[in-house]
């Protein structure tokens, strides 16, 4: 759907696949976090392929707030390639990532804004009190993480949120696929970028279904060499 808002100061990108329980909510909360703090924003909401009722309570949202951009892909490419959608769209000189299953709390999107007035480049979420399954969830984020943050050298401890701020021009510059958006700050890290991180809250799914599982973890740990493999010949030709 094209309709652009007029010089946003600020862009929230939001993929959603199989969210309709969660889309009212959320963005009520953004509304009233983003009109309390009286700047321009736009909101790009992307529907990954869903199959339940998201398309048309997008829709539904479009037509009613010129704020609200949405983009529909025509099957499910999986977070990345709507995270990379959403970003090719923004418009807004701060670009503001986060997922649409209410685990990350709008109220926290002027502690981003303020960090990123500090001059950075990047802000990284750090959820430093999980409460996801240790298993499945915990585990290996920890494992990976503490793997990239080697691997990389970037100082940050959470890698894998997707709940992070970062300066146009910058994420402008990466291309994204397969689990990569998680690995954003270590792919852009020999570019001289500013990149930190908050604490933010992390909040227990309370509706809908999570869309984790064993095969996404072995997705990100192929990720992992795709990523040392970029940092390691980034300053090479192949």
């Amino acid at each position: 759907m094209e309709k652009k808002s007029p010089n946003p100061r600020t862009s929230i990108v939001v993929p959603f696949y199989n969210e309709q329980e969660n889309i009212p909510e959320l963005y009520q909360s953004l509304t009233r976090v983003m009109g309390r703090l009286n700047v321009t924003y736009e909101l790009i909401f992307i529907d990954d392929g869903s199959t339940d009722n998201t398309p048309q309570i997008l829709k539904d949202l479009y037509e009613k707030d010129h704020r609200v951009q949405v983009i529909k892909l025509r099957k499910n490419f999986g977070q990345s390639a709507a995270l990379q959608a959403g970003f090719d769209y923004a418009q807004g000189e701060i670009i503001i990532s986060m997922d649409g299953d209410l685990q990350h709390d709008p109220e926290d999107i002027p502690l981003f804004l303020s960090k990123m007035e500090e001059g950075y480049d990047i802000v990284s979420g750090w959820r430093k009190k999980r409460v996801d399954n240790f298993f499945f969830r915990k585990l290996p984020s920890l494992v990976a993480n503490r793997m990239m943050k080697k691997l990389s050298g970037v100082e940050i401890h959470d890698f894998g949120t997707t709940f992070k701020a970062y300066k146009r021009e910058v994420i402008k510059s990466v291309h994204l696929y397969g689990e990569l958006h998680r690995f954003i700050p270590a792919l852009i890290s020999r570019e001289g970028v500013k990149i930190t991180e908050i604490p933010i809250k992390n909040i227990v799914r309370q509706k809908g279904k999570s869309k984790y599982g064993l095969s996404r973890v072995r997705r990100v740990l192929f990720d992992l060499m795709t990523v040392k493999f970029i940092i390691s010949f980034i300053d090479r030709p192949l």
